[in-house]
């Protein structure tokens, strides 16, 4: 059974959308961002490390287009809008070569920073070739809160997961194929 989660415990609207996708991004030196994701509920006793190597941040013309997407053609046009953009970084367990992230915004805080990203995620062979539902989940989301007391920073991970319209509330949800999100702890900035 596929549970839905609405990522930061809140339903997406058009607006929110727009958040996730807006604020500034402006030019910057390469940083790596790593962590310690932890699996919840169904994966609850996993862990793995990863790490973010970011290069540059998604520009407002970036968020346009991902916007403009979503409006013409759901989910699919923004997986499609975000497979033509530009290599922002990368993200992967620690130690492997990981994937290209697509789109990264960099959101100011009172109380440091939030680094949202955005990426289509990596199909393996047998997943492609068995075609299953998993395959309708090809997004990868993470927010991570970076605090000033680096003790406090928190994170999230969906690694597969898709935007679609609530029928009735006619809201825009990030739905999880697994149950819940991975919590990144121990984040450091390097």
């Amino acid at each position: 059974m596929f549970l839905q989660w609405q990522f930061c415990s809140i339903r997406w609207s058009a607006v929110a959308l727009f958040m996730l996708l807006s604020l500034s991004g402006s030019g910057q030196k390469t940083e790596t961002i790593q962590a310690q994701a932890f699996g919840t509920t169904t994966m609850a006793g996993r862990t793995f490390g990863v790490t973010i190597r970011i290069e540059s941040y998604s520009t407002p013309a970036d968020q346009k287009t991902l916007i403009d997407a979503f409006q013409r053609g759901g989910h699919d046009k923004l997986v499609e809008a975000l497979g033509k953009m530009k290599s922002r970084g990368r993200v992967g367990i620690t130690g492997d070569l990981g994937y290209q992230i697509a789109y990264i915004r960099n959101i100011p805080t009172p109380n440091g920073r939030t680094v949202r990203i955005i990426t289509d995620r990596p199909i393996n062979i047998g997943e492609a070739i068995y075609n299953g539902r998993s395959m309708d989940y090809d997004l990868s989301l993470v927010e991570i809160h970076l605090n000033k007391d680096k003790d406090e920073s928190t994170g999230n991970l969906v690694v597969g997961g898709r935007f679609k319209v609530n029928k009735k509330t006619k809201q825009i949800e990030f739905e999880s194929y697994e149950a819940s999100p991975w919590r990144l702890a121990g984040i450091m900035e390097r």
